[in-house]
């Protein structure tokens, strides 16, 4: 029983560290059978009992651990082909850190020395019954405790102690989405008070990142005129958050819907170009990964959008998959340099993934993670000094910063740092600012949005500036951002959906079974 028994020892130092969430009966029978089976003599059916044990202890191993699916993997295999020697290596010490292999040779040590005297499988076997039993008899106890208390606050909240149907909710809120939608007026005739739109669309940052790497008091947020603090991306992966952006006129959609086609007034390039603005796209990477450049030209509502080069433009990293991305600042000035050329206001989708987890710097031996704060403080800083050159032009601009999803640069129980299988709220709650740029009046104090809003709460801003312009004298800015749509956060991911609840959070796993997250 020597393998075996490291087995589930190990799994034993792996729930211990958080790692992993044990399915405590198929455990204990797996390993009652194996036992039983331990005193086989011929060697072809020891070799058979390995071979069968294997079968079942890799599979089960695998769906306890936190880890994607493996129907996730089997989908992305593809992408995950492209992955570099040097992003294989990083993901590699986060799933497995030096100090749990140190942790877990230590122990394998340990054992080699007890075994020798003491039968160490009747030691495991106590403990795949007794850790359970402690377990549920903890939570029970937790719950006796309680229940004096629950009673005593009166019948008037028996209603919050029942259990929610959390599929009635999530219904609910599909059915409210589903008939929501912004419409956009045509932009005013005279050009002293004509803008351009410019949506800067961020990979990989959320208010968790800022936090984990102290970057929320950067000068870039305070320049905002309109702040929201409570916004959900819903996505937490680029290619479904290109598509919430691009359709950001009409409500939430669930994550298979986004691959459907979508009305024509959902798209907010589209909205943009019936308002009289000239829509263009642009990237600071190519665009290759997970087809995401041919995603952007489909959703963007209106056909032969251009999609401006960026070749000339200096490579500041390289990407998780050897790619070159461009500097952010130099991308977008040469952009602007040649934004003359176009008359009228236009409507630019620029997407940066400069904070992406994998990106290694020139130069650098930093992982992802180490580098981020550098990368994050940079992009702020770049976005900034756009904002600067536009101004110093005398043209005028409604700058939007919206994040795709966070990095996860903490992680969490379930998932490793950088992994988004999960679109928890510490993912999906980003960031999001909007900008004038030339406004000549008094910008006030930023406008901060603390409700719960998305992608359709932006729609109207956009929509509110452009069918009254704010570059016209006599305007108040808040006026602009009243009874914004408010929007519940419910993360997406295909089959895991999210849902924000009055204690925290719950979890719909693939399985469609509701769990409270941690």
């Amino acid at each position: 029983m020597t393998l075996w028994n490291l087995y589930f020892i190990f799994k034993l130092y792996l729930y211990a560290g958080g790692h992993l969430q044990p399915l405590w009966p198929a455990n204990l029978g797996f390993a009652l059978v194996l036992a039983g089976s331990a005193t086989l003599r011929q060697r072809g059916l020891r070799v058979l009992r390995n071979l069968l044990g294997l079968a079942i202890g890799v599979p089960l191993l695998y769906h306890e651990a936190n880890v994607p699916p493996f129907a996730r993997l089997t989908e992305e295999f593809g992408n995950l082909t492209t992955f570099s020697f040097g992003y294989w290596l990083e993901l590699a010490q986060r799933f497995l850190p030096p100090m749990l292999l140190l942790g877990a040779l230590g122990g394998l040590v340990a054992y080699l020395i007890v075994n020798r005297w003491l039968r160490v499988a009747t030691f495991v076997l106590l403990a795949l019954i007794a850790i359970p039993l402690w377990h549920e008899g903890s939570t029970v106890l937790a719950q006796l405790r309680s229940a004096p208390l629950a009673a005593a606050a009166g019948s008037d909240n028996a209603l919050a102690a029942q259990p929610l149907d959390h599929n009635a909710a999530l219904a609910a809120f599909r059915t409210q989405e589903s008939q929501r939608q912004v419409t956009f007026g045509h932009l005013g005739a005279d050009p002293n008070t004509q803008f351009d739109v410019i949506v800067l669309h961020i990979c990989s940052l959320s208010w968790d990142d800022l936090d984990a790497v102290k970057a929320r008091n950067h000068p870039m947020l305070s320049h905002f005129d309109y702040l929201f603090t409570n916004f959900s991306t819903a996505a937490s992966y680029s290619g479904p958050a290109a598509i919430r952006v691009l359709r950001a006129s009409c409500g939430q959609e669930a994550h298979a819907d986004l691959y459907k086609d979508a009305p024509q007034q959902c798209h907010l390039l589209a909205d943009l170009a019936q308002a009289g603005y000239t829509p263009q796209t642009m990237l600071n990477h190519d665009g290759h990964f997970d087809n995401f450049l041919q995603l952007v030209h489909d959703n963007a509502g209106v056909p032969n959008v251009p999609m401006i080069s960026n070749t000339s433009v200096p490579v500041a990293m390289h990407a998780f998959d050897g790619s070159p991305i461009r500097d952010d600042y130099a991308t977008l000035a040469n952009w602007y340099a040649q934004r003359a050329s176009t008359p009228g206001p236009l409507a630019l989708y620029y997407n940066t993934i400069s904070l992406h987890d994998g990106n290694r710097l020139p130069n650098s031996n930093l992982s992802s993670i180490d580098s981020y704060p550098q990368r994050v403080n940079k992009l702020m800083s770049d976005f900034d000094r756009f904002a600067d050159l536009i101004a110093a032009s005398g043209r005028r601009a409604v700058i939007v910063f919206v994040p795709e999803h966070g990095a996860a640069l903490r992680g969490d129980a379930n998932q490793v740092a950088g992994l988004r299988e999960i679109p928890t709220p510490r993912v999906v709650h980003g960031p999001v600012g909007v900008r004038l740029v030339g406004f000549q009046g008094n910008h006030g104090p930023t406008t901060v949005i603390d409700n719960p809003t998305s992608f359709l709460a932006i729609a109207q801003l956009l929509s509110n500036l452009v069918s009254n312009s704010p570059f016209k004298p006599g305007v108040t800015l808040s006026q602009y951002a009243a009874n914004l749509p408010q929007t519940q956060m419910v993360g997406e991911n295909e089959g895991t959906v999210t849902m924000k609840t009055a204690s925290g959070y719950v979890v719909k796993t693939p399985d469609g079974v509701w769990v409270d997250g941690k």
